[in-house]
């Protein structure tokens, strides 16, 4: 007999506690709090009431922080509302539980309208490898590394994107400014050109066409 059975002492066995398990009903009620404030928050949002769709979704949160469908919302919400930087965290944080090219293009956003080019330029490309026959995406990468001075690596995307979006003026303007930083005047013009074709009332290319006609 071992001397603490002799002093009588009581020995027990470890026993590792439970680990508490949630009630299926309360889950199911939480479950349906959760899509109530979500429907109520999409109301919200289509009325134009931010600020109280904002306060559902993080009531909605507060009830089940792990509800990431109410997370990308939120997120959503933040950039439309251009809270940039709140936007940033969110969709960092969200692309950590699911890879997902729409949260990296927005991310690529959030950081674009905070002048963080390089990161723009990042998240934009993750988006681009997972979605790459979408001209859209092609384009904000484009736009992205313009931004960062990456002239040259912007023309190739720009010009793959208008092989789809052949009426974007917008995005030939960027292609245009791209050319004439890489010193190729001609295709500057060539692109003003084919502004000039869709706004042929646009004085402004015209004025571009002359100068480049002339140099």
């Amino acid at each position: 007999m071992d001397l603490a059975e002799e002093r009588g002492a009581v020995i027990l066995e470890e026993t590792k506690p439970e680990k508490s398990r949630k009630n299926p009903r309360t889950s199911a009620i939480e479950l349906q709090k959760v899509r109530c404030l979500l429907h109520a928050a999409e109301k919200s949002i289509a009325q134009g009431k931010i600020q109280e769709a904002e306060c559902q979704l993080i009531q909605a949160l507060t009830v089940n922080p792990n509800a990431h469908d109410v997370r990308a919302q939120l997120a959503k919400l933040y950039l439309v509302s251009h809270r940039d930087a709140k936007a940033e965290a969110m969709y960092k944080e969200l692309l950590l539980h699911r890879d997902d090219v729409s949260f990296f293009a927005n991310l690529g956003i959030a950081y674009y309208r905070q002048e963080k080019y390089v990161d723009a330029c990042k998240a934009h490309q993750e988006a681009l490898n997972r979605d790459l026959h979408n001209p859209e995406r092609s384009a904000a990468l484009g736009k992205a590394c313009i931004a960062a001075q990456r002239y040259a690596e912007a023309a190739p995307l720009l010009e793959k994107a208008l092989l789809r979006l052949t009426r974007d003026t917008d995005l030939m303007h960027f292609l245009a400014e791209c050319y004439m930083q890489l010193g190729e005047s001609q295709k500057a013009e060539d692109v003003y050109r084919r502004i000039n074709k869709i706004e042929p009332y646009n004085e402004d290319v015209k004025a571009k066409i002359s100068a480049l006609a002339k140099a």
